[in-house]
């Protein structure tokens, strides 16, 4: 469908003649004759030299010509564009960011794969994360790793396949050996921080207390609670062990509650699975549905036209001048 950007300017059609009807004509002055023996002459023959003037007309073709310039001159001001049919996008509603531990602890071997073979822990979090990112299409996905200290592993994207394929590559101990689950919670607000989602979730693994961070989980997940930012808390160590890898489920129950999420275990691999299956039932996705109609500019084509058509008449004039001029001066 055709239409116009600036149709307003279409008033402007009869300026032109407005223009010709009101403004004086163009006048040049000029001696009409010139002679060197123009007094002589006037002596001899007795004429008085008098004013006098010649209107110049242009023919039909020339006006014309000139009627159809202002024309396509005046539709390209206008901006004609050729509207599409709408196009319907879905665009993400909810960010998702998933805080990974990596801490050393990971690299126990207690969990089981379908086929039964024991593997660490930290390969199971990945299997099952892979299987729920590649059902996460329509959100943005951001990944955080911590050890140590928190870092930003893969920022908030659509592309899930960038995010699996990161995801593939993390290594127990990469952000150092400890356990700063409370400074992973702070990067994952500071992450938040410039989205604009209704819906913002954070999906905590860790299998150890924290013993690394600079804010308490709890203070962190207070700071969560404000920006409206809910954590679901995932245990994947053993309740029973001692030390750093003893399993703070006080503390992780605390998190979950104060920010309004859930506190999940995963003794194993299919428990693992089964908690985001859950996820996946109380975190039903939202997408908003953005509809907009491209619009294809075609200005350039009455400005082609004009400049062909000048060009044109230009080059007819130049041929015919010097036939006209020659027609003139032959005896």
């Amino acid at each position: 469908m055709l239409s116009f950007a600036h149709p307003w300017l279409a008033l402007l059609l009869p300026l032109p003649a407005l223009a010709y009807w009101l403004l004086p004509a163009y006048e040049i002055r000029r001696p009409a004759v010139r002679v060197p023996f123009f007094a002589e002459l006037v002596r001899l023959t007795g004429a008085a030299p008098r004013q006098g003037a010649s209107v110049g007309r242009r023919g039909l073709l020339r006006m014309l010509v000139l009627v159809l310039c202002w024309l396509l001159a005046l539709a390209a001001l206008m901006r004609p564009q050729w509207v599409l049919p709408p196009i319907h996008q879905d665009r993400p509603a909810r960010d998702l960011l998933m805080l990974v531990d990596l801490s050393g602890s990971m690299d126990t071997r207690d969990f089981t794969d379908p086929s039964g073979k024991t593997i660490d822990r930290l390969t199971a979090v990945k299997q099952v994360l892979d299987t729920f990112l590649a059902r996460r299409d329509g959100d943005r996905v951001g990944i955080v790793v911590f050890g140590n200290a928190p870092f930003m592993l893969v920022p908030f994207t659509t592309d899930l396949h960038l995010a699996r394929r990161m995801l593939a590559e993390m290594q127990v101990g990469m952000a150092g050996p400890r356990t700063a689950f409370g400074d992973a919670i702070g990067l994952g607000i500071n992450l938040f921080a410039a989205s604009t989602a209704p819906a913002k979730t954070m999906i905590a693994l860790t299998d150890g207390n924290d013993t690394a961070s600079k804010v308490t989980p709890a203070d962190a997940a207070r700071i969560a609670r404000d920006r409206g930012i809910v954590i679901d808390t995932i245990a994947v160590g053993d309740p029973t062990a001692a030390g750093e890898e003893k399993l703070d489920e006080a503390a992780l129950q605390d998190v979950a509650t104060v920010t309004g999420g859930g506190y999940y275990r995963a003794l194993d691999r299919e428990e693992l699975a089964g908690i985001y299956a859950r996820i996946d039932q109380l975190e039903a996705r939202k997408v908003e549905t953005v509809s907009f109609q491209p619009r294809r500019e075609l200005y350039w084509m009455p400005l082609a036209l004009l400049t062909v058509l000048s060009l044109l008449v230009q080059a007819f004039r130049l041929v015919r001048w010097p036939r006209r001029r020659g027609m003139e001066v032959a005896p």
